[in-house]
């Protein structure tokens, strides 16, 4: 068996399905998650799967794992990753699998995984399986399968935490053709008030009508045209797995989410006790501008689902997210990421507020950004990179932090230079409120990656 080392990554499991992930790969990994639960005195667990389809057959290969390995398996079938979610603490079963790769292309698939159903195994609970499955020393059994529907509680808990006001809107969804699709028509469910329009909401793990990830704006080329034909007050669109939201407003315009989270601070700052909250390195420095302006504390954190849904909850937040789309509500919902959820607090502000979204972001700094920048380099040299970068911005006397990658702090903006923790690639992020100077700062700082990967 060929095991590629590199699919397990810093927050999960994924690959290409028939090259890196097979059949009797997702059997072994099943063995392996296994041995680990059992070995923490678990021996019932949660399995669910996305819509993409190779997903159907990899469910069944790793509950066979799973099972043979002396664990119960609650099988969950076809649901979204927030579903998922959801049913840790509906059934009581507070570890799982969810086999998901979420904005990937078609043709990859992998394993988000948890021990404690509070967030994502990252790290060396990832690396842990990968050796687990080398040494091939597995705990045996005979678990049990069960099966579980949860959608039409999942439906009544996502309705119970939102209350729409009397605005009459119109909003255009945006399925993507992703898992979502199989759920999303039972919550847009226009009334009096709200006509929801779906756009793509049949469930088809082809993606054949755009890319499912919200957090690019040309994959909402469609939604914002849309917005514009229909004269729709906004847009929203979810990720392949629906656990990230996109947004476009009233004049067909890709609003980003750290601008989004903005409006968000915007409409809950006076109704929270706890007066703070988090963002992710990425975010544009608008987010804590606001935050400061309107009283409270912004905290900037590291990237990656599964250390903010962490810091999410170790810290009980009121609010935070990441660039990319992930938002965690727990002002008055249950703390996880949902996109679904996240759009819905959007049309609340917008049933509730006679403003515009575009009216609702009046007043913020502006700040010109370039998107994620990504150079192709080996795996080994990204640390290396990284390094050289920081003793760059030493002999320079840059003012910088660390949190994740290297960010020099400017007035008005910031370079920052990570190394992806889901490929093989140096990520960049650019922004200033001067054009010029931030044409600067990108070839300062694009002009050492490239020197830098050729050493």
């Amino acid at each position: 068996m060929k095991l590629n080392k590199l699919m397990f990554r810093e927050y999960d499991i994924r690959g290409i399905w028939n090259e890196d992930i097979t059949e009797e790969i997702s059997y072994y990994i099943g063995r392996a998650y296994a041995t680990k639960l059992l070995s923490l005195k678990k021996n019932k667990m949660i399995v669910g799967y996305d819509n993409r389809l190779s997903s159907p057959i990899i469910e069944k290969n790793l509950v066979k794992g799973l099972t043979d390995g002396g664990v119960d398996v609650v099988r969950l079938g076809l649901v979204t990753t927030p579903m998922y979610y959801y049913a840790w603490d509906k059934l009581n079963i507070h570890c799982g699998i969810m086999i998901t790769a979420s904005h990937n292309p078609k043709e990859y698939n992998g394993f988000k995984m948890s021990y404690n159903g509070i967030h994502n195994c990252f790290g060396n609970e990832v690396a842990e399986l990968y050796y687990i499955i080398l040494n091939g020393i597995y705990s045996k059994g005979n678990g049990s399968i069960t099966d579980a529907n949860i959608k039409e509680d999942y439906i009544k808990m996502i309705n119970s935490h939102i209350n729409m006001g009397s605005n009459k809107l119109k909003v255009i969804y945006d399925c993507g053709n992703g898992t979502t699709s199989i759920v999303a028509k039972d919550i847009f469910v226009s009334n009096d008030n709200i006509e929801y329009i779906p756009l793509f909401a049949e469930s088809d793990g082809t993606f054949p009508n755009h890319h499912p990830d919200p957090a690019v704006e040309s994959n909402l080329t469609i939604l914002k045209e849309k917005v514009k034909e229909l004269n729709a007050d906004c847009g929203i669109a979810f990720d392949g797995d629906g656990d990230r939201v996109g947004v476009v407003n009233e004049k067909g315009e890709f609003v980003s989410i750290d601008k989004f989270m903005v409006i968000i601070w915007r409409d809950i700052y006076n109704k929270i006790d706890k007066k703070e909250g988090f963002y992710d390195v990425k975010c544009s420095k608008v987010v804590s501008d606001e935050m400061i302006k309107l009283g409270l504390k912004p905290i900037e954190v590291r990237t990656g689902n599964s250390y903010t849904k962490k810091i999410s909850v170790d810290n009980n937040y009121p609010f935070g997210g990441e660039l990319s789309g992930h938002l965690y509500f727990r002002d008055k919902f249950i703390g996880t990421d949902d996109g679904i959820y996240a759009g819905l607090r959007l049309v609340e502000i917008l049933s509730h507020n006679p403003k515009k979204v575009s009216k609702l972001l009046e007043g913020i700094t502006k700040y010109y950004n370039y998107p994620e920048g990504k150079f192709t380099v080996e795996d080994s040299k990204k640390d290396i990179i990284v390094s050289r970068v920081e003793e760059y911005c030493k002999e320079k006397g840059y003012n910088y932090s660390k949190i994740d990658g290297i960010k020099v702090l400017y007035d008005d903006g910031f370079a920052l230079v990570r190394k992806s923790n889901t490929g093989p690639n140096i990520t960049t992020r650019y922004e200033s409120s001067d054009k010029e100077k931030l044409e600067l700062i990108k070839q300062e700082f694009d002009s050492l990656i490239i020197k830098y990967s050729k050493e």
